[in-house]
């Protein structure tokens, strides 16, 4: 594994307060990626697939004109040619995550279907990311998995509607929450972060409780990577820091309160998400 002394003592403070980072990802993007061998870079990607993933849904509903919102590893032009080649059957390069394909190939033979695509799309990122060979980085992604299974359960529990349907992933802890009837759903004793999760979901102040739980995703991050000093693993904490303290530059309330009542919608509108996805 490669060392990072120069890059991880020249990171700027950057601080999850409220104010603007003075970095943007687009600078980490253009600065540090350069500098990273190609495995550490594959793992970085990680995060950036996020952002593609995003300007892939976008393509998909709005068509090849709609004005891309994020940076992520690959340009307009590049994910048009991604979606073309899934489309077509043509050959596939293999600079291009397989999920991605994977995921095009299902919507393509589904596309008539009423189907929650984002959640679909997340199932095959989660299931790529959870299998990186970085075992710090596969358990974030899993931890995410998971505070983001329980949130969903939580609130579909709370508004009586199905929680296995919008469930992701196969493993224990995922169909834990899809079958139990418990509070805790019988994992009080699996994830020491279940207490807390479940506590913030019964914030009503919106905005309040997703900045906390933001908050908790970042303690877990620095917690977890504590002797990571000047390795890919700092790199990548300060790089999901970044994301988190830019999304919140640009939303407000009323951005979180339609968020919420999208959530609902969706739960509520009956769209399919067929158990063969859940994986």
């Amino acid at each position: 594994m490669s060392e990072y002394y120069c890059l991880v003592a020249g990171l700027p403070d950057v601080t999850f307060d409220g104010s603007k980072a003075g970095y943007s990802v687009e600078k980490f993007r253009e600065e540090i990626m350069p500098e990273l061998s190609a495995e550490d870079a594959r793992i970085v990607n990680l995060s950036f697939y996020k952002l593609d993933n995003a300007n892939i849904l976008l393509l998909l509903r709005y068509g090849n004109e709609v004005e891309l919102q994020t940076l992520g590893c690959f340009t307009k032009e590049q994910l048009i040619d991604i979606i073309s080649t899934a489309k077509e059957g043509d050959a596939r390069s293999k600079d291009v995550p397989a999920y991605m394909y994977d995921f095009l190939d299902y919507y393509f033979e589904n596309i008539e279907q009423n189907m929650f695509w984002e959640d679909i799309l997340c199932t095959y990122y989660y299931d790529y990311a959870v299998s990186a060979p970085n075992k710090f980085v596969a358990q974030w992604f899993e931890f995410n998995r998971n505070v983001n299974n329980i949130l969903v359960a939580l609130l579909a529990r709370k508004y009586k509607l199905s929680v296995s349907e919008c469930v992701l992933g196969d493993d224990e802890v995922a169909e834990a929450i899809r079958t139990s009837g418990a509070r805790d759903f019988g994992l009080a004793g699996t994830l020491d972060y279940l207490d807390e999760v479940v506590r913030l979901s019964e914030n009503d102040k919106l905005q309040e409780r997703e900045r906390q739980l933001d908050s908790m995703r970042l303690k877990w991050l620095e917690d977890n990577s504590v002797f990571n000093y000047f390795t890919v693993e700092r790199l990548f904490v300060f790089l999901e820091l970044l994301i988190v303290v830019e999304r919140w530059a640009k939303l407000d309330a009323d951005t979180g309160m339609q968020r919420y009542k999208e959530i609902i919608e969706e739960l509520k509108s009956g769209a399919v998400f067929t158990d063969d996805i859940k994986k």
